[in-house]
């Protein structure tokens, strides 16, 4: 079968591997789309340890049941899906108290186990749920990174969000944003470096974009609140930079949410944290109901998930995942379609 192989650092090619046999909890999907992860590119910019080649990457992604394993009852060859990103063993003490997203052997597609840049894929039934007739294969790909905003939502929900920042308005930062908007019905401000990207958050629904060349995001939002600063923030980016913005521009008891990974050590005033009492909250993932969330509010029209993102073939792929590294105009998401 075809697949977007990784081959080794800094190299990426269409290759063809051998089809295996879903295993006897498994099903085998023909891969309708995959969308290309940031996690993904900057692992390939990086060379992460976390992904090392040779391997097929990719786990946003939908298709359609080729083929059964032998204990599989509940999905028939033929049914439309979409697949939860990691696979829990569901019997850890994490995954015991719900938390099967932070499993402690989870297993994550393109990473520890092969992904869906591919034709077909292995995937065990308890991973999956029912795709909308109504949602493009485009958009239900991307289910996966839109319950990870439905997650911030939730790791948030205990917090007043009548006034959000988003730092980031790339694709994990336009998914939080709607979830804001949708879910708590927040006023949404969105920072980013790029002016196209700010005008799909801006057609998204934001009240107010902000570019960290021209204004300075603390004094924005301290502005456009009375002085007091956003109740919550939202760092879909992870940089240092980002994160310390991320908290500078809350109000004193107000909430931070940091999900994006861009870097990993950083210096912080612990002082600006503590004493004015805000709080700070890492999130990852999602869980299979929060993936089923996302899917329901993408099939009841509430969130785009289609309108900014781009469409490549597979035979295309490299193309893809290069125009994504370099992330000009409005290259902000890519779905690769086998």
């Amino acid at each position: 079968m075809r697949t977007l192989h990784y081959p080794a650092f800094e190299q990426m090619e269409i290759r063809d591997v051998d089809d295996v046999a879903p295993q006897a909890d498994e099903v085998k999907i023909k891969v309708a789309a995959c969308g290309i992860c940031g996690s993904e590119l900057e692992s390939y910019k990086n060379k992460s340890p976390r992904r090392p080649p040779p391997l097929v990457m990719g786990h946003e992604f939908c298709g359609t049941i080729a083929e059964t394993g032998a204990n599989v009852s509940d999905w028939q060859v033929g049914a439309k899906i979409v697949s939860n990103s990691l696979v829990p063993c569901g019997s850890c003490v994490r995954c015991d108290r719900g938390d099967t997203h932070l499993c402690e052997s989870r297993q994550i597609f393109g990473m520890h186990r092969p992904g869906a840049f591919a034709e077909f894929l292995n995937v065990p039934a308890r991973c999956l749920i029912p795709w909308p007739e109504n949602v493009s294969a485009e958009a239900a790909s991307l289910a996966e990174p839109m319950a990870n905003g439905v997650h911030v939502v939730h790791v948030s929900r205990h917090l007043n969000a009548d006034t959000v920042l988003v730092m980031g308005a790339g694709p994990i930062g336009l998914f939080c944003q709607q979830a804001m908007q949708v879910l708590r019905g927040s006023k949404v401000y969105v920072a980013d470096l790029s002016n196209e990207r700010l005008e799909v958050a801006k057609k998204l629904g934001a009240v107010r974009v902000i570019n960290p060349r021209d204004e300075d995001v603390v004094a924005v939002m301290k502005e456009a609140t009375g002085g007091e600063g956003a109740d919550l923030s939202v760092d879909a980016v992870g940089s240092g930079i980002t994160k310390r913005t991320a908290v500078d521009a809350i109000r004193p008891g107000g909430g931070s949410v940091w999900i994006g990974l861009h870097e990993d050590e950083m210096t912080f005033n612990s002082y600006g944290l503590t004493l004015p009492e805000k709080q700070v909250f890492g999130s990852y993932a999602a869980t299979i109901d929060e993936l089923q969330h996302a899917l329901n509010l993408m099939s009841e029209g509430k969130v785009d998930a289609e309108s900014w993102v781009q469409r490549f073939s597979l035979e295309d792929g490299v193309e893809a995942f290069q125009r994504m590294l370099a992330a000009k105009g409005n290259d902000i998401k890519a779905v690769v379609c086998p």
